[in-house]
């Protein structure tokens, strides 16, 4: 895809996301959640994305299965366009947060979007690593349950079947969609060191070591909630729904 194509469809995708949470504030909205409308609204913006890229990164590899075996040169136009897509989800996303929640609130999901918009930027505009960022793109199948808990939350279904459900789900794929997908991406990174070039080694190595770090924080902050101690709200429900990788995110 040329410069155009990349940010053609990037900047449709801030506006189908923007259009996604007009949507959602049309709706009706529970009770417990119309004291913060916006994260509500950005928690279901955020759903959306997960739901739709989530599944969209699997396909990439049954569209073009010849990718999994070159993540670095061969990718199809299918695969480009879905990392130019969350490029533009990650922007909307970012500008949401800074527009309508305090910093230090947020200082962490904005930190993590500047990094994957990084990253993912450096592969659409050199139309390599496009695998690598399809494969770390697996993420959003986790952040599909993850943000389910915490829409549960806000709508104040935390004590019902649904939301313990959703708990086992979600901790059994974020080991294996997160967890084990970064232990792979750093391998597979390792491993391929002498066929990439010193800053796209760097940057894949400083942004795996981030999101590690970002998802191990976050797996305990989930553990600790969900599985050691009454499922209350707290203070650090809103990290823990975003993901980071989002994941809340991603990746």
């Amino acid at each position: 895809m040329e410069l155009n194509s990349v940010l053609l469809t990037a900047g449709g995708s801030i506006g189908f996301f923007k259009l996604v949470n007009c949507g959602v504030s049309k709706l009706p909205i529970p009770d417990t959640a119309c004291r913060n409308a916006w994260k509500w609204r950005n928690i279901c913006t955020s759903f959306t994305h997960s739901l739709i890229t989530g599944i969209w990164a699997v396909l990439c590899f049954f569209v073009h299965p010849q990718m999994a075996e070159d993540l670095i040169g061969t990718h199809s136009v299918f695969s480009h366009t879905l990392v130019s897509v969350s490029i533009g989800y990650f922007i909307y996303d970012f500008l949401d947060m800074v527009l309508n929640q305090k910093m230090i609130l947020s200082w962490e999901l904005l930190f993590h979007h500047t990094v994957v918009i990084s990253c993912f930027g450096i592969t659409v505009l050199t139309g390599r690593y496009v695998g690598f960022a399809v494969v770390a793109l697996l993420v959003e199948i986790n952040s599909v349950f993850l943000h389910l808990r915490q829409i549960l939350r806000m709508a104040n279904l935390a004590e019902g079947n649904l939301y313990r459900i959703n708990s086992m789900v979600n901790l059994g794929t974020y080991v294996v969609f997160r967890i084990n997908t970064l232990a792979w991406m750093t391998r597979w990174l390792v491993l391929n060191r002498d066929n990439i070039p010193l800053f796209s080694y760097t940057a894949g190595s400083v942004g795996l070591a981030i999101m590690t770090a970002m998802n191990i924080v976050l797996f305990y902050r989930l553990l600790r909630s969900d599985f050691l101690k009454s499922s209350t709200p707290t203070p650090t429900d809103c990290k823990e729904s975003r993901g980071q990788g989002e994941g809340k995110k991603e990746t």
